[in-house]
């Protein structure tokens, strides 16, 4: 039987001390995974009770200790958004649909947002926030009406204007560092349920730090990602990432790691890549499925959850796979496929 204080916790009523964090700690005592299970027309299973799930780390069984649905537990929710060239003649269609999902989706007395643009440099157009007005106003300067606001940087300070070299359109993108400052700056210190929206054809030509980097800080920081790749036609899919430019720079006050060697990058790979590494979803733009139909299924996912809380029976430093199935047939779970201790 539950106690009280893990009553509280679970429901999200009772905030979890330091060390202690949800899924990815230093000192692993409980470990959660959120879960979303699909049956085989895409529809969601809402009806699952925690004995029809089962739960394996490193291939051993785990005892499902705490179990709850998490479609009213507050969510924190990062929009990364790509304002490179490559996104010129899209990006009005992203921001127009950005705007709308803030409006379905944002409870302001309960949900935080963040808005972060990428070209050559990062920057945090708008730090956690519960108005849907400065949610607003942040992604209009995505398209360059409100060259006025405020560019606030998660290490502290202002910046006034577009920054150094921004012109409209930068040349370059920087993807990766994107997802490094929206985990370790930003969400890597909030708790409970956090997920960040990535709009992007997925070609990083401009970070500082690698995919793999980006990939595990996203995990470190228990964030789900949800990729859209929103291509230009007339674009090649395929571009090249940046070559090593040193160590110790920053971008949004971030400290990046070094990148690798220059190389061919398949955008839709990398984008399926940080999408399943960190249990989100990937999802690509097109006649059939528009980008308004797409943030429709990440909101409806992003409140039909099921937490599955337990006690890891050989705890360890490292990185530990988790794999989470349900005994009901033709039914599919998404879920993170692991965590750091």
């Amino acid at each position: 039987m539950l106690s009280r204080r893990d009553f509280l916790y679970l429901t999200g009523a009772l905030p979890l001390l330091r060390g202690q964090d949800t899924q990815f700690s230093t000192s692993v005592a409980v470990v959660n995974v959120l879960a979303t299970v699909r049956d085989k027309q895409g529809k969601i299973i809402r009806d699952l009770v925690q004995d029809d799930f089962t739960l394996l780390e490193d291939g051993r069984t785990q005892s499902i200790r705490y179990f709850s649905q998490q479609s009213d537990v507050p969510l924190t929710l990062g929009l990364l958004i790509d304002t490179s060239g490559s996104q010129a003649r899209v990006l009005d269609r992203e921001r127009n649909a950005s705007l709308e999902f803030v409006e379905h989706i944002l409870r302001e007395d309960k949900d935080k947002t963040f808005v972060i643009h990428f070209d050559h440099q990062v920057e945090l157009l708008q730090d956690l926030t519960s108005s849907r007005k400065e949610l607003e106003a942040a992604l209009k300067e995505v398209d360059g009406e409100h060259p006025q606001l405020n560019r606030r940087s998660p290490g502290g300070g202002n910046q006034q204007g577009r920054g150094q070299g921004r012109g409209g359109f930068g040349g370059g993108t920087a993807l990766y560092d994107s997802l490094f400052l929206a985990g370790d700056e930003i969400l890597k210190k909030q708790q409970g349920r956090k997920a960040v929206i990535l709009l992007s054809d997925g070609v990083d030509n401009g970070s500082k730090t690698s995919l793999t980097s980006a990939i595990e800080t996203s995990q470190r920081a228990d964030m789900l990602v949800y990729s859209i790749r929103f291509a230009d036609a007339e674009r090649s899919p395929v571009g090249f990432s940046a070559p090593g430019i040193g160590r110790g720079g920053r971008r949004g006050g971030g400290r990046y790691p070094q990148t690798q060697r220059r190389e061919p990058v398949d955008g839709k790979k990398v984008l399926e890549r940080i999408s399943l590494e960190t249990g989100g979803a990937y999802f690509d733009v097109s006649n059939k499925m528009p980008l308004d139909k797409i943030y429709d299924q990440i909101e409806e996912e992003l409140r039909n959850q099921y937490n599955l809380g337990y006690s890891p029976d050989k705890p360890g430093g490292g990185y530990h796979k988790v794999l989470v199935s349900v005994k009901r047939k033709n039914l599919t779970v998404r879920a993170r496929d692991g965590y750091y201790s």
